[in-house]
Order: C-alpha cells, then structure tokens, then sequence
C-alpha cells in the first residue's frame, strides 16, 4: 500500500513563548515557502496561539496541528495534537495520562538536556515518542544519547528544529508517513489525527540538520535574558519539581 510523506516540523516556538519571537501568520507562510507540509506551534505553557495557527494553516497549503510544550515537574513534555493546554507543575506521567486523554501524542523534547529542562531517563516512562533530534542542540552527543534510548526501548523517533527565530523554522522535521486505507486518498484529505496514528506507530524518518552554532547560541543568550524578564515581571507560578523543593516555571 502506497504511503503519503508529510514533512511536520513538531516544535516551534512563536512570541506567545516568553523566549519566542516570530507571529504564527510569518511561521506559516515560511513553513510553506521551504516545502514542509505543516508546523505544530509549541508555546511553553500557552496553547491559544497554536490553536489560532492550526485553524488558519490551511490557508497556506499546510496541515493544521495544534500543541504545546507543557512544564511538568519533572522536565518539559511536547503535546501534540491537542487542542487543550495539560495543567503545567504536574508529574510526568501523569501529564502523559492527560495528553492521551485529550487525544494527543507526548513526546519527550531534547532528553536529559538539564539546562533545557529536559526530562532525566528515570523518569522518561509511557511516553509515546522521542525527540531524537532537536536542531538546537550545540553538538550531536545528546541527540546520539537520545536515540540510542529510544531504540533500546522502541520508542517512535521524532525530529524538529526547536525554533525561536523564523530563519531556524525546519532546520530539523519528521518526515510522517501515512498509509490511508484507501488508495486513492489524497494528501489534502489527511488531518492531524491521521498523523498522530502515523507517529504512534513509528511511521517516522528524521530529516534535515543542526542549526549553526552561532544562531543557536545567539537564541540561548536572548532566551535566558527574556525568561528572566518574564518571571521577574509576570512573577511565574512556582512549580514543584521533587518533594519539599520549588522552582519557577519556563
């Protein structure tokens, strides 16, 4: 049965992230421009302009999808294909639970990562796919790190570019592909819940490349700067990170 490749860049930040910087309306019309059939807008905690970005997606040729990059206690999770935000602070499992729950996929962004509140391998547990390959990253060790993990226990891999500036949108995308039961499906007639199957049954290939080093590190530099901003002046809720221990979220 002939398969259908959908090129999805599953992690993207937008200026409803406190480190974002891009409105979704110029994310859409660059994602079409470089050739990806869709971007998922993951906002830390907020979900409102992804859910905007997925209803106007169509209008640029791309499938909508609709996520967000949730703040568990013990490290950030990618909700994908959820159209409600998971309360942030929670355990990871059982913000796992939730996303399922909300007919969503969770997936585990740049692992073991601390500086980037990646979630430590002991408590990587029932979660559905693995960002393998995070085009943010400095060097490939931690991406190397992730997919030996997620081989070793047969998670689905994904990659994408992590983005926060328009030109890194797609550095890094999960080529999805779809295998609908009828032959004859075209790829317009495919939505969101089409791929999340796909991704749940590991119907994946990572395509594209590391950002350069010095646009990445030109994001982390401006990113802690704005993420201090935002919790000095919004005063961010504190959310637990282990037992009798509290941290602010991001």
């Amino acid at each position: 049965m002939t398969s259908l490749p959908f090129a999805i860049d599953f992690h993207v930040h937008s200026d409803d992230s406190y480190d974002g910087h891009e409105p979704i309306e110029l994310i859409l019309e660059h994602a079409a421009d470089i050739g990806l059939d869709g971007v998922v807008i993951t906002d830390h905690d907020e979900i409102g302009e992804s859910l905007r970005a997925a209803d106007l997606a169509p209008d640029y040729g791309l499938i909508g999808i609709p996520g967000v990059e949730v703040s568990t206690a013990h490290g950030h999770l990618l909700a994908i294909g959820v159209e409600e935000r998971p309360a942030p602070g929670q355990p990871f499992v059982r913000t796992v639970r939730r996303v399922r729950e909300l007919g969503g996929v969770a997936v585990v962004p740049h692992p073991f990562q601390r500086s980037r509140h990646g979630v430590r391998k002991r408590h990587i547990r029932d979660a559905d796919a693995i960002e393998t390959y995070n085009s943010m990253l400095f060097t490939g060790y931690r991406n190397r790190r992730a997919r030996t993990f997620a081989r070793r226990r047969g998670y689905p891999e994904i990659g994408a570019s992590d983005a926060h500036y328009l030109p890194n949108v797609g550095k890094a995308y999960t080529e999805v592909l779809v295998t609908p039961e009828d032959p004859d499906t075209t790829k317009a007639e495919i939505d969101g819940d089409d791929l999340v199957d796909a991704i749940l049954d590991g119907r994946t290939q990572i395509q594209g490349k590391r950002t350069p080093v010095h646009k990445s590190t030109v994001q982390y530099a401006k990113g802690a700067v704005r993420k201090t901003t935002y919790i000095v002046t919004s005063r961010a809720p504190l959310v637990p990170t282990v037992p009798g221990s509290m941290k602010r979220s991001g």
